[in-house]
């Protein structure tokens, strides 16, 4: 029961940071991968706060960066794309490296979600995660991980400069 209240207590705090129109007192990413069993396929999200993601691109980027305005949307996919491809890793079953695919972004809230996909997976035994989101940005990132496999949910909280994790099924 006590592990049940702290987790919703948790995502309930994770939720108001997400949802407040508020300065936000944390740096934090929430990163979900879930196994997709009939598609042989992970299918990866990663939520970051919108303002802090606008400010790293434009540190990083030349060119003008406005992940609100849907007539640069495209050359936005291809920063958000370029940026998580170099700052979150992840491989399978002991494999090197996967190449993710990158499906698109949507702002939810005060956040922008990016979608990923690395296809091929047809079981899933070990996940090995390097997640350096925003690390350069803020020495108090966060990075929330959250990998589901047939239906185990299991999670793990990186600190910056701390970015791998694993998680065995």
């Amino acid at each position: 029961m006590v592990y049940f209240l702290n987790r919703f207590v948790g995502c309930f705090l994770i939720w108001i940071l997400f949802t407040s129109n508020t300065i936000h007192p944390i740096y934090m990413s929430v990163t979900e991968i879930e196994h997709n069993s009939k598609e042989h396929s992970l299918e990866i999200s990663c939520k970051i706060f919108t303002n802090d993601f606008e400010s790293q691109l434009k540190k990083s980027n030349t060119q003008k960066v406005d992940l609100l305005n849907p007539e640069v949307k495209n050359k936005m996919n291809v920063l958000i794309e370029s940026y998580i491809q170099n700052h979150l890793k992840i491989a399978v079953n002991n494999n090197s490296i996967a190449k993710m695919k990158f499906i698109g972004f949507e702002q939810v809230e005060d956040a922008i979600v990016s979608y990923f996909e690395i296809n091929g997976i047809n079981k899933v035994n070990s996940i090995k995660i390097e997640n350096s989101i925003l690390y350069e940005y803020s020495d108090q990132q966060i990075n929330l991980m959250h990998v589901t496999v047939n239906g185990n949910r299991k999670s793990y909280k990186l600190n910056n400069p701390d970015s791998q994790t694993a998680f065995n099924f």
